[in-house]
């Protein structure tokens, strides 16, 4: 039934779902444009300053979208979780402080330097502003997955009279997942940056546009594809080893495992039955789960009749852990693929920029399925072993929620269709070529 608490989880899970997009590009998209721009002062070759100009157009919108979809996902702690900042406020308050303290408004001073400011102040000064504002990304990220794996695995406090107060604030921040949450996610944004750059720009090729800045982008992209997606793959399995130490009813869900055993397959596909506690159709690779999990053929791993009432719900985490490693898989044959033609050739194959393009917002999909797996397997708490979902959520009518819900999903649906089409609209413009200033660059480098 629809009623508060599931109204308000599928809000909140719309509203970070829609907010989530726009970090994930903006994080490692930054330092791109760091790139760019230390490449242009280094060699001076107006390529890189075209390469940098268009992106940084992309990076603001992304970011404001970011911006905006943030500060309304944080009202929810109040509208709609407000047993969640009255439990744990006195973690969650300050770690969100300190984001706002030592990101935010790091980014917001330098942005405006980094957009405005590149004929206003000396170059070294915007170059400076451009690696200052890919710093502030990633210190935001750190303060936001600090908490987040704070609430999948608390460290560091205690309970008075049925409130969390920090005993030990390194304990905290540090705590036992976060380390490989948070290089998870910055090589997930790494990934969704560079399958965005290498899209769009396939996409200018595809339309004809035959200037140098869409060619090397794609190839800058394409080289760091191939690099991050390998290294992604082995912090996942990492990741997903720390998962399996101290959330093991989240691993028995992504693995579709029902009894404890040993010489546990892999179910590469099946339907989990959460009436019989069985998979239907499963098809499996025998001993691999143990030896992924446990290093061991013969490894032991716990079962969800293990956590009956304790776990989460089978299928969406079951499911979502599928479709994460398949588009990780599908991201590094592609990246290796296109990169290697892209070093051999002048220019890729048509079938290949189409690949491209149809994969440009790929690390989205990966990355909302791979928060799926995180938040819902972390189900039925909001803070593991502290605090219920249902304890924390509003007492508000069911049809307030309601209403709220049908509002943010019609303006974020609205919001992302507008993004992506102005995306592309971008990248379509940009492939017209001012023909008398072609025609008067005797190198034809200076319209790059």
């Amino acid at each position: 039934m629809l009623d508060t608490l599931m109204l308000s989880r599928m809000q909140f899970a719309a509203n970070i779902s829609f907010h989530i997009l726009f970090p994930t590009i903006t994080i490692a998209l930054a330092w791109f444009l760091a790139f760019f721009k230390l490449k242009y002062d280094l060699t001076q070759h107006p390529v890189w300053l075209r390469i940098y100009r268009f992106w940084v157009k992309i990076f603001a919108l992304t970011f404001a979208l970011g911006v905006v979809s943030g500060i309304t996902m944080s009202f929810q702690f109040g509208t709609n979780w407000p047993g969640f900042m009255e439990k744990v406020g006195n973690i969650a308050g300050p770690l969100l402080g300190y984001e706002v303290l030592t990101a935010f408004f790091m980014e917001a001073t330098f942005l405006g330097i980094m957009l405005f400011g590149m004929k206003k102040v000396p170059a070294k000064i915007h170059t400076l502003s451009t690696f200052i504002v890919a710093i502030g990304t990633t210190l935001s990220a750190f303060w936001i997955l600090s908490l987040n794996s704070w609430m999948q695995t608390p460290a560091g406090f205690e309970m008075r009279d049925g409130v969390a107060y920090a005993t030990d604030w390194f304990a905290v921040i540090f705590n036992p997942s976060f380390p490989y949450r948070f290089f998870h996610m910055l090589l997930a944004s790494a990934l969704t940056a560079s399958f965005l750059i290498a899209g769009i720009s396939a996409y200018r090729l595809l339309k004809g546009d035959e200037k140098h800045a869409p060619k090397k982008a794609l190839k800058v992209a394409l080289t760091a594809a191939a690099l991050f997606a390998p290294l992604q793959a082995f912090v996942g399995d990492l990741h997903g080893l720390n998962t399996f130490e101290h959330q093991p009813q989240k691993v028995a869900a992504m693995e579709g495992v029902w009894e404890t055993e040993r010489s546990v397959p892999f179910t590469l596909f099946a339907i989990p039955n959460e009436e019989t506690r069985k998979n239907d159709f499963a098809v499996t690779i025998p001993y691999a789960a143990s030896f992924i999990l446990t290093h061991d053929i013969d490894g032991e791993i716990k079962g969800l009749n293990e956590f009956v009432g304790q776990h989460p719900p089978v299928k969406p985490v079951f499911f979502g852990f599928r479709i994460m490693v398949g588009m990780g898989l599908l991201m590094i044959l592609i990246a290796w693929l296109t990169c290697y033609t892209v070093w051999r050739k002048p220019t890729l194959p048509t079938w290949q920029l189409k690949a491209l393009v149809a994969m440009t917002f790929s690390g989205w999909l990966a990355t909302l399925a791979g928060w799926y797996v995180t938040e819902i397997g972390r189900q039925p708490y909001l803070v593991s072993g502290v605090l219920k979902v249902e304890e924390a959520v509003t007492t508000l009518p069911t049809e307030n929620v309601l209403f709220t819900l049908i509002g943010y999903l019609s303006l974020y649906l609205v919001l992302l269709i507008a993004y992506i089409r102005t995306l592309f609209y971008m990248a379509r413009k940009s492939t017209k070529v001012d023909e008398y200033r072609i025609h008067h660059d005797i190198e034809g480098e200076q319209y790059a």
